[in-house]
């Protein structure tokens, strides 16, 4: 294995691509208990969450979204559900994952904060936010049951849109709160280097940053935020964050 490997820091997140699913799969499986059960001949991933009351399905639908995770009813709380487009970068996912994985603890739940905090431009009339970028809208429609809308687009793509997410009104707030600050980070996302990895619809509007870093950082990047996961749950100290990478320069 060669001591360095050549990966790219794409930016801005919303349109780096779908990510590996197994940063959201082997984190919930390993850090938060949730059980898998599929048939291996069909294209699709089932999750369990270890109270059975949430099911995590990865599947792909052509017409529809890949990513569905549907919760029942509890006592106080009634059934909510969310979905997400293929092309939504697992990290963003993610934001959601983990703050139903692991208990609250960020110092707000309010879905809306994140967004302002990051500069995000807000259409009142509409409940809605665009990011600074234009390329992602989310609103929240508040009538009936109400739900959260959120979708990323570019006006080189036909049709316009890259991924679609929606969250529907009985959500928890933390939950979304916890979607809102990864769609509203601005940190690149890792990907491969090969231009394959990288989204062809995003090439006009991406800056793609080559470095070089430790073969054994990203080899172990999925084990260190299992090891983070757990540690959050359990209540104990966090592992040491890995070391950042170098940024030597930076291409469209």
């Amino acid at each position: 294995m060669p001591d360095k490997i050549d990966i790219a820091l794409v930016e801005p997140r919303c349109i780096a691509g779908g990510g590996d699913p197994s940063w959201i799969t082997v984190a919930l499986h390993r850090a938060g208990g949730w059980s898998y059960g599929h048939d291996p001949l069909m294209p699709r991933v089932l999750l369990s969450s270890p109270d059975q009351q949430a099911l995590l399905r990865l599947e792909p639908d052509a017409d529809g979204p890949w990513w569905r995770l549907e919760h029942t009813a509890t006592d106080g709380q009634r059934a909510w559900s969310a979905s997400f487009g293929a092309r939504t970068p697992v990290e963003i996912i993610a934001g959601l994952t983990d703050a139903l994985t692991v208990a609250e603890t960020a110092p707000t739940s309010d879905p809306y904060e994140p967004l302002h905090r990051a500069g995000w431009r807000t259409d009142s009339a509409r409940k809605a936010f665009v990011s600074p970028d234009g390329y992602v809208r989310i609103e929240h429609f508040t009538h009936s049951s109400g739900f959260w809308f959120a979708r990323a687009a570019l006006p080189t793509v036909a049709h316009g849109v890259i991924w679609q997410a929606h969250l529907s009104g009985e959500t928890p707030p933390h939950l979304v709160a916890g979607f809102t600050r990864a769609l509203a980070d601005d940190t690149p996302l890792r990907r491969g280097l090969d231009p394959t990895r990288i989204p062809y619809y995003g090439t006009p509007h991406t800056h793609v940053t080559p470095c070089q870093v430790p073969a054994a950082t990203v080899a172990s990047a999925l084990e260190h935020r299992v090891k983070d996961l757990t540690a959050r749950r359990a209540g104990a100290p966090r592992p040491a964050p890995q070391p950042p990478e170098t940024s030597p320069r930076r291409t469209r």
